[in-house]
């Protein structure tokens, strides 16, 4: 059973003959309360503050279990970003990789068309050319016919004749 603080200031000792001076055991009793009273208010306030204590760090434990899976939950979110990241940087390069193949093959074709056109025109070059030095050729000898004076010449006459065709048509003759 515990003693308080008014237990002590109410309770009397019997009396006896040649005993203590009861003054001095009031006063000593009274003091005892006061202090006695002193400790109970301060274990009081230390409880008090236990309690507060407690329940601060039962709200951190919490808030630091919180904080735990708010870590765990953004470290997950980290790395499936990364992982999708990765994965749409793969398909970007494997897209322009495609489209890249697509340009290149497109150049080598455009290349192929142009070195064909080339060909082709310096074959037409070189026909052209030979029918231009048949035609300055037939002229040529048309005119050295005419200069030394062979009007009755029948075979500048069929040369005559052949200056009257088209030019396709026109095939210098050969002279036998």
């Amino acid at each position: 059973m515990r003693i308080t603080a008014l237990d002590i200031r109410n309770h009397r000792f019997p009396r006896q003959m040649g005993g203590y001076d009861r003054e001095e055991v009031d006063t000593f009793l009274r003091m005892i309360a006061e202090d006695y009273e002193a400790v109970l208010r301060d274990a009081q306030a230390k409880r008090d503050q236990i309690l507060k204590l407690e329940t601060r760090v039962e709200d951190l434990a919490s808030n630091e279990e919180i904080l735990q899976q708010t870590l765990t939950t953004a470290q997950r979110l980290s790395d499936e970003l990364k992982r999708t990241a990765v994965k749409e940087a793969e398909v970007r390069v494997g897209e322009a990789e495609v489209k890249a193949e697509k340009i290149l093959d497109a150049a080598h074709r455009r290349a192929a068309r142009l070195a064909e056109d080339i060909r082709e025109m310096r074959l037409l070059r070189t026909r052209l050319a030979a029918a231009v030095r048949a035609a300055i050729q037939m002229h040529l000898d048309l005119l050295e016919g005419l200069a030394e004076g062979g009007e009755d010449d029948p075979q500048l006459e069929g040369r005559i004749a052949h200056l009257g065709r088209s030019p396709r048509a026109a095939k210098p003759e050969t002279e036998s």
